[in-house]
């Protein structure tokens, strides 16, 4: 292994961080696209030097941009993200409802076999794919016009299709997860969809175990077992065995289920991490301690690491694209906070180390393993 590249977008550029071997030693390289929001830089798992970053403005609206040399160079590409077929509704918070508006591209999920394969999640909820390395976009469709598309309706950070799962062992399957409607599964390559939130509860909609209306926050799964999902939601961590068709809760002993990130180790599928804060309403860590919860077994105990982290006084958050892992051997967990810190482990959450700080409030975390 020669290192690994750490991708990360803030609310004022992109950074790349690089490490050395061991994953001790750390360069920074940036800010890109300086004073732009970067909703999410994103690497493409067939060619290391293939990058796509979501560059947004309020002046200038959605730029895509493309690197082909690992991000040394840069080429804005197509941004022609414009909805298929009739428009139709989605519902507002006071009931009302209103039409789709596009705002932004929050992720960017590249294809595990294609880099010029790419899906992106945007706001107002809607799925897009390129398949010519960024220069056309097109919908797919069948999501945001399925039959309970009039019940969406915006989360606290708006409408966003955040999460993107594409699953190895079956290649049309996709699987999304949107705020606030809940989670979603094609098996036709995205063509037709159906909702896969059985067995979530939620107490801020009219019915708790409504089809959909459901915030789910982050999905995660391991290459190796892509059936098996896990879910950080709005309260409640929970996992699906069955690829999302059934879910049960496995928030155990956390000091609180609510949180924005989940990841799953790299060599263990029955591993997985989350940053507990306070409430919904008190976006910081419980008692001003920054810990990351590990589950060995899958979720049904969790242990507080905090070794390299403030444990006092921190009151910063970290977002639901702000975690990511690599795939070197220990395992290495990454993640960045709003209060511009990027943290490192290269022992899978043992103990961690400071490798960038003072950036802007950070969006997104991805890893390349070089």
């Amino acid at each position: 292994m020669q290192g690994v590249r750490v991708l990360v977008g803030t609310r004022k550029g992109a950074f790349i961080i690089h490490s050395d071997s061991s994953r001790n030693q750390w360069q920074i390289d940036g800010p890109l696209f300086g004073g732009w929001e970067i909703y999410h830089l994103a690497g493409s798992p067939a060619n290391p030097q293939r990058l796509y970053a979501s560059q947004a403005s309020d002046w200038f609206g959605q730029v895509i941009q493309r690197s082909d040399d690992g991000g040394k160079s840069w080429e804005a590409v197509g941004n022609d993200f414009s909805y298929q077929g009739e428009v139709g509704q989605h519902q507002w918070y006071d009931g009302s409802l209103r039409p789709w508006e596009f705002k932004r591209v929050w992720h960017l999920e590249p294809s595990l076999e294609d880099p010029d394969t790419v899906y992106a999640g945007v706001e107002d909820a809607a799925l897009f794919v390129t398949r010519d390395g960024g220069q056309q976009w097109t919908e797919l469709p069948g999501l945001r016009q399925h039959g309970t598309g009039r019940d969406w309706m915006p989360g606290a950070g708006g409408m966003c299709l955040h999460t993107i799962l594409l699953n190895p062992a079956r290649p049309g399957r996709i699987t999304v997860a949107i705020s606030a409607a809940g989670s979603f599964r094609s098996d036709d390559e995205g063509v037709t969809w159906k909702p896969i939130n059985r067995g979530l509860h939620s107490e801020q909609i009219p019915d708790p175990e409504a089809e959909v209306g459901h915030c789910v926050h982050r999905l995660a799964a391991h290459p190796a077992n892509p059936d098996t999902l896990f879910m950080q939601k709005h309260w409640d961590v929970m996992r699906s065995d069955d690829g999302g068709d059934h879910w049960h809760e496995v928030s155990g002993n956390l000091p609180s289920d609510f949180g924005f990130p989940i990841a799953v180790h790299p060599h263990e599928p029955e591993t997985i991490y989350v940053v507990p804060i306070k409430s919904d309403s008190e976006h910081y860590p419980p008692e001003g301690k920054l810990r990351v919860y590990r589950s060995r077994t899958g979720g049904r105990d969790w242990e507080a690491l905090g070794r390299g982290l403030p444990q006092e006084h921190c009151y910063v958050n970290v977002l639901r694209d702000a975690m990511a892992v690599d795939r070197a051997s220990p395992g290495g967990i990454y993640f960045g906070t709003t209060g511009g810190q990027v943290y490192a482990s290269n022992d899978s959450g043992d103990s961690w180390q400071t490798i960038a700080a003072h950036l802007p409030a950070v969006l997104s975390v991805e890893v390349q393993t070089l």
